[in-house]
């Protein structure tokens, strides 16, 4: 029975089992982690061949590059051959980096500050106010960036479709408004993937800022769990066809493919876009670490490889989503007081319970064991208005752990929403 329309008497009585079967949750002395989207070491097994693979001398040099030597700034080009291949990019416009997209992304927005993009005025750094649009729920650590060198976060909505394009625009036509953090396929947390409409719109953005950058942060590129791999729209080419060519950079790693702490990362913008951006890298690095690039090359060999390798994923992430998805429709559905997505890829399951109970559920899940991230943090200021989205990330515990962690999680919810339509 929904929750909302129990008679005080039936509400008072689930309250109090809710309360029963909380503190035997307690009881259990559990420690489990969901707090942050990490492969489970099922995933980090696929790729041992890395660690152990024997790399004979004659196989260094790759396109008459010495991958154990200096040079070569913009990476092994067999590894940005790899990228430019999954991304549906051309090779010109890639440049392989080292472990971590966040790094390069980062640097993209430093480098804004201290020296300018192609088309600043002046660098970000010396001017009165620099805005930058959040969807949201959205990344936390792209508002961790943008909050970082003090900017003004301004929050948009996240539709079925993406973000609000109608708030998008409108802001855009704010010079102070420099850009627009983008996670376009399985998005975090909602995993919702961009419609063509909303990519269309974003490329033929019109933005009073000559140097607004579209922050397309392509994280989950590859990553589906169900069905087979969707080809998503070249973000490069759609912005280059709308007049918009150096409006974009888009970004995207192994990290949750490979090894996170040990992948390979990559940016790709338009050449005239990467003829700045070397003339700024040259001051800051010889080249990154082009032994990695190759280990990922003779690994995969090519996007296929890469694809072949993403569906031993899928086997073990798809029952991990299942399990999620079964609780919540069994244990939650029935009583109404919360609502959630249905990602078909990516690493996360965004969930809404009821307005002002996000942070109640959150502690009550702490005090039980089972530790998630912050409730707000997929907000500009972790300030989620409605205090209602709570970010489920199943990837990293073994499935008996997770299932005791959904339990928690279930009982945490009923019980916040009892508490709160009984006024306690």
């Amino acid at each position: 029975m929904v929750l909302k329309e129990m008679e005080r008497s039936k509400l008072e009585a689930f309250y109090s089992d809710a309360l029963k079967a909380y503190e035997n949750c307690k009881s259990q002395g559990l420690k489990l982690d969901m707090s942050r989207g990490k492969p489970g070491k099922a995933q980090l097994d696929l790729s041992m061949e890395l660690l152990n693979m024997h790399i004979d001398p004659e196989q260094t040099k790759v396109d008459g590059v010495e991958a154990r030597n200096y040079g070569e700034l913009m990476g092994l080009p067999a590894a940005r051959r790899l990228f430019a291949e999954l991304l549906g990019v051309k090779f010109e416009q890639v440049f392989a980096g080292g472990s971590a997209s966040l790094t390069l992304m980062y640097d993209l927005i430093a480098k804004a500050y201290t020296n300018g993009l192609l088309h600043s005025e002046k660098p970000w750094s010396k001017l009165d106010k620099v805005k930058f649009l959040c969807p949201a729920p959205g990344y936390d650590r792209h508002f961790t960036i943008s909050s970082s060198f003090g900017m003004e976060l301004i929050m948009i909505p996240m539709t079925e479709e993406g973000p609000d394009m109608d708030m998008v625009e409108k802001y855009a036509a704010d010079p102070d408004v420099k850009g627009i953090w983008c996670v376009p396929k399985y998005s975090n947390p909602d995993g919702i993937t961009y419609s063509d409409e909303t990519i269309k719109r974003l490329a033929s953005l019109k933005h009073a800022a000559p140097d607004f950058v579209l922050v397309w942060d392509n994280a989950y590129c590859v990553h589906e769990f169900e069905g087979e791999f969707v080809p998503f729209k070249n973000i490069l080419e759609e912005c280059e066809k709308a007049g918009n060519p150096d409006m974009v950079f888009e970004f995207a790693s192994t990290s949750k493919i490979t090894f996170p702490g040990a992948g390979i990362a990559c940016f790709a913008c338009s050449e005239a876009n990467m003829a700045y951006m070397k003339k700024l890298l040259n001051a800051q690095v010889i080249s990154f670490d082009k032994i990695n690039h190759l280990r990922h090359v003779l690994f995969f060999k090519n996007a296929q490889g890469v694809l072949d390798h993403m569906k031993k994923h899928a086997e073990i992430m798809k029952p991990k989503f299942d399990m999620v998805l079964e609780y919540l429709d069994k244990e939650i559905a029935p009583l109404g007081i919360a609502h959630w997505h249905r990602p078909k890829g990516g690493y996360f399951v965004s969930l809404f319970v009821e307005k002002g109970c996000a942070k109640r559920v959150h502690a009550l899940c702490k005090e039980a064991g089972v530790v998630m991230t912050d409730a707000g943090a997929t907000y500009p200021y972790k300030n989620d208005p409605d205090d209602s989205n709570l970010r489920i990330a199943p990837s990293f515990p073994p499935l008996d752990e997770l299932e005791k962690a959904m339990q928690v999680l279930c009982c945490c919810i009923k019980l916040a929403a009892a508490e709160k339509l009984l006024g306690k």
